[in-house]
């Protein structure tokens, strides 16, 4: 058996033969590690199928492609607007449903296609920030929840040290290993969703920032057409 065998057994050993509650903060742990790395898969792919979504649609918008085409296209219901799409229907829908009424001033059709739109944002917000918060408890409380088996390991060691009258390693040794292993796998479990949180945070802000500039100029395109359509 090699040595890498032997250090895996060992380790195993003394996680079978720790206390109960540091028993359970481990895994706790692991169970917090498992799932925060299934949200960072499942976050990774969802933005970055927000960002392809995005620059398609933007290709396609500035492309010259007609607006009531690309409506239609995007508000059928086998076609599940999302992202900036789902901006940009929100918005028209209002647009057309405000262009009807007679006696409705261009200003008007502007505030309310605005404020169809922010309602849209929202919801893309709420998606894009899916899980998000997760993570963040992930990174921020696994640390401490390591140093509490960390703290009941060491307070072990510290008992078994009183019921001998002398003190050896081999008295202590279990309690502080156990300890490490609770810290390491807070450790483990915190660092992962950490990384994850602040760079996904950072896309979500950029995809926001792009969303609101669209939104900006879209409103001003359709700004130009109410004016033009009341002169």
């Amino acid at each position: 058996m090699n040595v890498t065998a032997t250090e895996g057994i060992a380790m195993w050993s003394l996680v079978q033969h720790a206390s109960l509650p540091v028993q359970l903060v481990m895994l706790l742990l692991l169970a917090a590690s498992v799932l925060s790395w299934t949200m960072i898969f499942r976050k990774w792919f969802a933005l970055k199928s927000a960002k392809l979504t995005a620059d398609r649609f933007e290709a396609k918008f500035w492309s010259g492609a007609n607006l009531n085409q690309m409506f239609s296209e995007q508000s059928r219901k086998e076609t599940n607007a999302s992202g900036m799409a789902s901006i940009f229907v929100e918005g028209f829908r209002e647009y057309k449903r405000l262009h009807q009424q007679a006696n409705i001033q261009p200003m008007d059709i502007l505030v309310g296609v605005q404020r169809a739109m922010r309602v849209g944002l929202s919801r893309e917000i709420d998606y894009l920030e899916t899980h998000l918060s997760f993570l963040a408890t992930v990174g921020s409380t696994s640390p401490y929840v390591g140093l509490f088996g960390t703290v009941w390991g060491i307070m072990n060691s510290f008992r078994s040290l009183g019921m001998v009258q002398q003190a050896t390693i081999a008295h202590v040794a279990p309690g502080i290993a156990e300890a490490l292993i609770a810290t390491a796998i807070g450790l483990f479990a915190a660092i992962p969703a950490v990384i994850a949180y602040n760079r996904y945070s950072n896309n979500v802000e950029r995809l926001v920032t792009r969303y609101e500039i669209f939104m900006e100029e879209f409103a001003s395109i359709l700004q130009r057409q109410a004016f033009a359509s009341r002169a």
